[in-house]
């Protein structure tokens, strides 16, 4: 089994979290003193990285580590700067970013997502790297803003960093399990356009308001329909067509009958449900009577469905079951990931495994039990092994 610092990774990860890397300009937030820091300790290793501008204080940082063992694949490691807001403080027993560890767990935002699984990508290739010479490379990477557009990912894939890679493992929290199927997820933006009026007079408009009523009764018939349709998935579950905004008129001036009404949908899909089709119905589904109604597509991930014979997922599960002595358990991510943007847009196989608990994202007192980050980065150390090596 290929020795990993299990006290080094636990401290990088402290060092992470205590950094507060949301995106919130307003508070002069970033992801880049968290990239630096990654960057610091690629550099004290050896490693050459290369830091991408995504975004103003945004970057993605790539370290590309040959093995020296002469031609092999190329693994990808993957991780996500970015952490989610620490919300209301009032809520948490403990400092948000103070990496503070107790009860054998390390506390904090960003702790299970996923700052520990971007440390452990890092410390298990700088493992198998002093472990020896070994077939092909590793692409280490962490990325900016996969908890908002997914810039980070698109650009990676855009500046053409994802075609020579092989396969990709992605280090979000999944409490264990082997993830190689993912949900889509499709966000729509419907404008019910009518004709203002006053109140009083609602002959001389078009009140757009009851038709944001029926629509929303339509894309619950919708949803009927796609769950018929498509039965549920052992891993990912239903399709879900959920309204999330409603927005029209001002409550300054209720007499006033709105102009424009705008209903905001998160569709969410398992493998064989088709995007279009249903950015099609809802745009059928809307407007009439004189509203006219637009739709627009403000998030198209399609759902991810990668063999589990696929050589990257065989690699991590003949890996887990190595190092922990179980047999692996799969499951799926109920949400999207980089691995979305690189499997669907760069063509590569990904897999989603890492240490944290399946929930507990976006949570107050979000926490990664120490022995999982440790676990995690032997896993991820025999894993690239056997990847590279083509024994799995």
């Amino acid at each position: 089994m290929i020795d990993v610092d299990a006290d080094g990774v636990v401290a990088f990860t402290q060092a992470l979290v205590r950094i507060p890397s949301t995106n919130d300009p307003a508070r002069g937030r970033a992801e880049r003193p968290a990239a630096e820091l990654v960057e610091a300790k690629m550099r004290e290793w050896g490693w050459d990285p290369v830091v991408y501008e995504v975004e103003p204080g945004r970057p993605n940082v790539v370290a590309v580590v040959e093995g020296g063992g002469g031609d092999g694949p190329t693994l990808m490691f993957e991780g996500h700067t970015d952490v989610v807001t620490e919300g209301d403080l009032s809520t948490w027993t403990v400092d948000p970013f103070g990496g503070e560890i107790r009860d054998g767990k390390l506390w904090g935002r960003g702790s299970a997502d996923m700052k520990s699984g971007l440390a452990a990508t890092l410390y298990a290739t700088r493992a198998l790297q002093q472990a020896g010479p070994f077939p092909g490379r590793i692409k280490v990477c962490a990325l900016a803003d996969e908890e908002g557009l997914m810039i980070g990912a698109h650009h990676f894939v855009a500046e053409g960093l994802a075609a020579d890679v092989d396969g990709a493992i992605v280090a979000e929290p999944e409490a264990g399990e082997i993830c190689a199927v993912a949900k889509g997820a499709l966000r729509l933006r419907v404008d019910l356009t009518g004709k203002m009026a006053h109140g009083a007079m609602p002959q001389h408009g078009r009140n757009p308001v009851p038709a944001a009523g029926a629509l929303l009764a339509g894309l619950a018939a919708l949803q009927d329909e796609l769950q018929k349709r498509h039965p549920a998935h052992e891993h990912l579950g239903a399709v879900y067509v959920t309204p999330t905004v409603l927005r029209a008129g001002s409550e300054e001036q209720v007499n006033v009958i709105p102009a424009v009404a705008s209903v905001f949908v998160d569709v969410r899909t398992i493998p064989g449900v088709d995007h279009q089709e249903i950015a099609g119905r809802v745009a059928a589904l809307a407007g009439g009577d004189g509203i006219t109604a637009e739709v627009a597509v403000l998030v198209d991930r399609p759902p991810v469905d990668v063999p589990v014979t696929d050589p990257v997922v065989a690699a991590l599960a003949a890996a887990h079951r190595a190092v922990t002595g179980e047999e692996p358990v799969y499951g799926g991510v109920p949400g999207s990931t980089d691995g979305t943007v690189l499997t669907h847009w760069g063509g590569v196989p990904s897999v989603v495994y890492g240490p944290g608990g399946k929930w507990i994202a976006h949570q107050s007192d979000e926490y990664v039990e120490i022995a999982e980050i440790v676990r995690c980065t032997r896993v991820f150390a025999e894993a690239a092994h056997r990847f590279l090596n083509g024994t799995h």
